[in-house]
């Protein structure tokens, strides 16, 4: 299951790379388009470091509340599981049935 996020970590980990890389190669170019270019690549890397960042913080704080309602009431949620396990299988049989037909 941390595949997925790792891939994408490391997606994100290469671009902003790229762009710093991007950054340094035309610090010693002149002209305002490339120096507001910089500024806007700039400002986009240090949002998009607060936005992975803010996710991040949301996403473990709801695997922890999920993680402490699961282990004050185990029993609905195995029952929940249960019957959304059963109503996929029924979605998913129901689908298959109708394509063979």
């Amino acid at each position: 299951m941390n595949e997925p996020s790792t891939d994408s970590n490391n997606e994100i980990n290469q671009l902003a790379h790229d762009a710093r890389a991007l950054m340094a190669a035309t610090a010693d170019v002149a002209g305002e388009k490339v120096a507001e270019a910089r500024r806007r690549l700039a400002a986009a890397l240090e949002s998009g470091k607060a936005l992975a960042g803010s996710v991040r913080d949301r996403a473990v704080a709801g695997a922890k509340a999920t993680d402490e309602a699961v282990h004050a009431h185990p029993w609905q949620a195995i029952a929940i599981g249960v019957g959304v396990g059963v109503l996929v299988g029924y979605l998913a049989g129901r689908r298959c049935s109708r394509n063979s037909d």
